[in-house]
């Protein structure tokens, strides 16, 4: 049987029961202050904010429950058309939908209608 290695960050987190857990916000940095709020006021631990990311450092918070505070905030914020929310290990991220192309269909011309007075 194989047994994973920990790395260095791991077997402290391990050791102290505490997790740090990572939201990757680079396609979405226009609203990282109003997740960051969010998360700040809903859980009890560390919460900071970086350039691209939101680190929370908190001891009874599990990866896949800050997925789901995070797919809650997508989902009130009416976003939930255009990013989705991906789980990887301890790190939350948001991916934005890629666009379809949109295919412009032009519409059949009609002839001219030729008008025909009776009287000419």
């Amino acid at each position: 049987m194989l047994v994973p290695q920990l790395t260095g960050v791991e077997k402290s987190n391990l050791s102290s029961g505490r997790k740090k857990l990572k939201v990757d916000l680079t396609e979405m940095a226009d609203k990282k202050e109003l997740l960051f709020g969010l998360l700040n006021k809903s859980i009890n631990g560390k919460v900071t904010l970086g350039d691209h990311d939101v680190l929370v450092d908190s001891e009874g918070l599990s990866a896949t429950e800050l997925k789901e505070m995070v797919n809650k905030f997508i989902y009130h914020q009416h976003l939930n058309n255009t990013y989705w929310v991906e789980l990887a290990g301890t790190a939350v991220t948001i991916h934005k939908f890629k666009e379809k192309e949109k295919k412009k269909r032009k519409k059949p011309t009609v002839p001219p209608a030729t008008i025909k007075h009776g009287w000419l």
